[in-house]
């Protein structure tokens, strides 16, 4: 195992530290069943589907 040859300054080690905890944008993609845009990997908030089948039961609208 490496055996680091100088001690981290103060500096570098959060330096180090914050690049890894850059928080970006937040990745989205279409639903392709209403077209909007939704997180992957999740349920589309506005139809409930996930993978082309209905997960989440929407309410109907009272009007």
């Amino acid at each position: 195992m490496g055996v680091p040859k100088c001690k981290t300054s103060k500096a570098n080690r959060r330096m180090n530290r914050a690049a890894r905890c850059v928080i970006g944008k937040a990745a989205l993609c279409e639903c392709p069943q209403c077209h909007a845009l939704k997180q992957p990997h999740h349920a589309c908030s506005e139809c409930g589907y996930y993978r082309g089948r209905p997960v989440v039961a929407k309410e109907a609208d009272a009007e």
